[in-house]
């Protein structure tokens, strides 16, 4: 049986794929490169998980790679209607991510509540302010995605004694359907997006929706950028809709300097870093490799997306 020959879509620093030598014919490309080589690779794996160009360079009719793999959970970045269509298998990197986000969400939620932020703006400032904060034992949290990392947010913030209610697809056990968001969100005090990028999920935080939430309530989105209506959230904050808000992820990134998100009373901004913790690269390469074992040998893999869905379905 022929060397598989495996195509990286890279970005830096590239995978170590070390444990692959002399299983798998390695070649590199980027962005330019990638339409030209597809036809050639039998697997692709996105490093490059924040490029749109499997979208933009995959083949129609023709030879195409059997497997892609992308290293992040989403795969919005690179589903397009022929990749769907096609008899590709693709996967994603889930179960890498889900306790460093759930953490990340925890501790916006802490901050948030005990006023970190405002804390370190009066301690450069050299004032001395007292003031009184948020006790978050008690409170009630809606996290809209049910997934890995949803579940895992769900546990996180059920340690801190926060009660928190689970929104999914579709009403199940211990689940909420779609039906019972906008009840659950008018009594929240913490509102987290964790959901995948779907036609159903694109814009779902809205002007309406933020309408629906108490002035206390806080709102967090660690799933997708495209969930949130930005203009509306920033409005909400500047209108004391919403007590305050926290973004990983944007329409658009990076952000760019003269965004006005920069500058929204109440929100906090970070870049897109919520599951980045020190070793990540490294863990999403070994599962890569992992998989790659599986695939090689002709056994079932892991961590296949619905590609209708646009997610790993089962949960």
């Amino acid at each position: 049986m022929p060397t598989p020959t495996l195509l990286v879509l890279d970005a830096e620093p590239l995978p170590r794929l070390g444990r692959l030598t002399g299983r798998a014919r390695i070649e590199h490309t980027d962005a330019a490169g990638l339409a030209e080589r597809l036809p050639r690779a039998d697997a692709l794996l996105v490093w490059d998980f924040t490029s749109r160009a499997v979208r933009d360079a995959w083949p129609g009719e023709g030879p195409r790679p059997r497997w892609v793999h992308t290293a992040s959970a989403g795969v919005d970045h690179l589903m397009c209607p022929e990749l769907a269509a096609s008899d590709t298998v693709v996967t994603n990197a889930r179960g890498i991510f889900d306790q460093p986000i759930a953490e990340y969400v925890a501790a916006l939620v802490l901050a948030m509540a005990k006023d970190l932020p405002r804390t370190l703006e009066l301690q450069r400032e050299r004032t001395w302010r007292h003031r009184e904060s948020q006790k978050v034992a008690g409170s009630r949290a809606v996290v809209v995605g049910t997934g890995p990392i949803g579940r895992a947010i769900a546990r996180t913030l059920g340690a801190l004694d926060i009660t928190t209610a689970l929104v999914g697809r579709a009403p199940r056990t211990g689940v909420h359907g779609p039906e019972d968001l906008d009840r659950l969100l008018a009594r929240a005090d913490w509102v987290i997006a964790a959901a995948p990028l779907t036609d159903q999920t694109h814009g779902m935080f809205d002007a309406r929706r933020f309408g629906l939430m108490q002035p206390s309530a806080r709102f967090v989105n660690i799933g997708r950028g495209q969930l949130v209506v930005e203009d509306a959230l920033a409005e909400a904050l500047a209108k004391h809709w919403i007590a305050g808000a926290a973004l990983d992820v944007f329409e658009s990134e990076p952000l760019t300097p003269d965004s006005p998100l920069w500058q929204v009373p109440g929100l906090i901004v970070s870049p897109h870093m919520s599951g980045d913790i020190v070793g990540w690269r490294d863990e999403l390469g070994s599962q890569f490799v992992e998989l790659y074992e599986l695939w090689a040998a002709g056994k079932p893999l892991e961590n296949v997306v619905d590609k209708q869905r646009g997610y790993v379905p089962g949960h």
